[in-house]
């Protein structure tokens, strides 16, 4: 986290000219100036001023998903990504000492604490992970599952758990049946690069065909893949959950394991992923020189795999995919990245591929992490909007760059009953390279 005069000069930033309210998912929802990103940061400097961390200000801060299309829209260039973290970090800190029975501290219910702490032990941990979805599917063949989703038994136990039932991917997902990825998959043809491939935890769980398809796409473009042993999380969740101190453990053995792996890049297939390694520097800033400049290495190395694609230029041949598909911008890709064409162009190079526009694309779909855990309410609402934008394109494939948009967005739709295909942009390049329908 950035000092506090480094904080008061990015706040300086912000004019209040108001162009950041209508691009805000949450000030869309509620017209609240404390929900928009310019009453954020009046809470921010009334903080850095003095004022105590009230319950009212921690509750605008957690209501926020991070999705930074307030940066994209921001004439000033307000850099509010480093503001909303330090704002996380406060409310954590205050929350993790003041007595949840005092009204005036924005201490957390004892359901509220549970949950949390359930989430991060288990989804950052692949492991962890994986062992709670094996029953969780068996529950899902008997549909008992849906019949719980239905109820209101699940919310009334926690809102976590009902939540997390709605979002589970759906049983005949392959995710448990995929073979394990080697350790090196070796480039075909004349090697261009090697390069290292982020696992992740959630990705390697729920989507490890997303994982598959990365690597075969990699080697197909001339790329040695390294694939380090004992992945796990690289700090995403815990750094846009205000849990600094456990971000940068999982930050500092990320890098460690991919120093060992000596590769010329790290390609990132999860938006959310790739945004965090970008700012490991900032994030490791106070941990001493040598990690900081172990952190801005790897920072600079990182690259998404549709900006990584781009760089090196396509040299596979694609076969054609003859299909309609409505491409949804990740937040943390569109807009926290600033990817937004290298993914529409490789795309738009498979012959017969109609890619069309989602309406309202900036606009985040409620995902945001563990903001459809924890904000389930405002989650849902924001996913059901982009699953109309989706249905509006009439297109029967959704192509999206990360994980928790393609269980928010699947979840939303399912909702209402559609059946629309979700793939991610590696699945597509993938299938085209092979000449394999999706």
């Amino acid at each position: 986290m950035q000092d506090e005069n480094t904080l008061r000069e990015v706040a300086k930033d912000c004019v209040h000219c108001g162009f950041c309210l209508p691009a805000c998912p949450t000030y869309q929802l509620w017209a609240e100036e404390m929900d928009s990103p310019r009453g954020r940061i009046y809470l921010v400097n009334q903080i850095l001023d003095g004022a105590p961390m009230s319950a009212s200000a921690a509750e605008h801060f957690d209501r926020c998903l991070g999705c930074m299309a307030c940066m994209t829209a921001c004439p000033s260039g307000v850099q509010y990504d480093q503001l909303i973290e330090a704002a996380r970090v406060w409310t954590e800190e205050a929350r993790s000492s003041a007595p949840a029975v005092e009204a005036a501290a924005p201490g957390r219910t004892v359901r509220e604490r549970v949950a949390r702490a359930a989430i991060f032990s288990v989804f950052p941990y692949p492991r962890r992970l994986r062992a709670l979805t094996a029953p969780l599917r068996a529950v899902q063949r008997t549909g008992l599952d849906r019949r719980l989703a239905r109820s209101s038994l699940p919310e009334r136990v926690s809102p976590v758990l009902g939540a997390a039932l709605r979002l589970a991917p759906r049983a005949g997902a392959p995710a448990l049946g995929t073979r394990p990825l080697p350790e090196r998959v070796p480039a075909l043809g004349t090697r261009r690069a090697v390069v290292g491939m982020l696992t992740g935890c959630v990705q390697s769980v729920f989507f490890p065909q997303v994982n598959a398809a990365t690597a075969r796409v990699l080697a197909a473009e001339g790329c040695d893949v390294i694939i380090p042993r004992g992945q796990g999380c690289c700090g995403a969740l815990s750094l846009h959950s205000g849990r600094e101190a456990e971000a940068a453990a999982f930050a500092r053995r990320t890098i460690a394991l991919f120093e060992q792996a000596g590769v010329d890049a790290v390609v990132v297939n999860s938006a959310g992923c790739g945004s965090a390694m970008k700012e490991y520097e900032r994030l490791l800033g106070q941990a001493g020189p040598g990690w900081t400049d172990r952190a801005a290495e790897m920072s600079g190395k990182v690259r998404d795999l549709a900006e990584f694609l781009a760089e090196i230029g396509p040299v596979a041949r694609r076969h054609p995919l003859p299909v309609t598909a409505a491409y949804h911008d990740a937040c943390h890709l569109a807009h926290a990245q600033r990817i937004t064409r290298q993914p529409r162009e490789l795309l738009r190079a498979i012959p017969g591929l109609n890619l069309v526009e989602v309406p309202d694309a900036g606009t985040c779909c409620g995902s945001a992490g563990v903001y459809n855990l924890l904000q389930p309410e405002a989650a849902s609402e924001l996913g059901d909007r982009k699953a109309e934008s989706v249905l509006a394109t009439g297109a029967p494939l959704l192509i999206s760059a990360n994980p928790g948009c393609s269980l928010q967005i699947a979840s939303a739709l399912a909702r209402r009953g559609q059946d629309i295909a979700v793939a991610h942009t590696a699945e597509v390049l993938d299938a085209s390279i092979r000449g394999r329908p999706l």
